[in-house]
């Protein structure tokens, strides 16, 4: 995958993940939130980088949890229903 504008990336060495405000020839302009909120932009040649692995922030784990609890409630009164008659 090409880094370009709106990519988010990080060092391929680690560190917070940045988002990609423009791209030169070798080079991308990045733009991150520090840790106290601080905003910074630095160039960073494109080779220093890669494309962030995706964020979960475990709504959508949790929700897959759900659906999987009650596919499984499901068969066991299906299971249960079978067994009574």
């Amino acid at each position: 995958m090409n880094i370009e504008a709106g990519s988010v990336v990080t060092l391929k060495s680690g560190g917070q993940a940045m988002t990609v405000v423009s791209v030169e020839s070798e080079s991308a302009d990045c733009l991150w939130c520090g840790e106290e909120g601080d905003f910074f932009r630095q160039t960073i040649p494109t080779i220093a980088l890669q494309i962030a692995a995706p964020i979960h922030n475990g709504e959508e784990d949790d929700e897959e949890d759900e659906d999987d609890e009650d596919i499984e409630a499901d068969d066991e009164a299906i299971s249960s229903k079978r067994t009574a008659a």
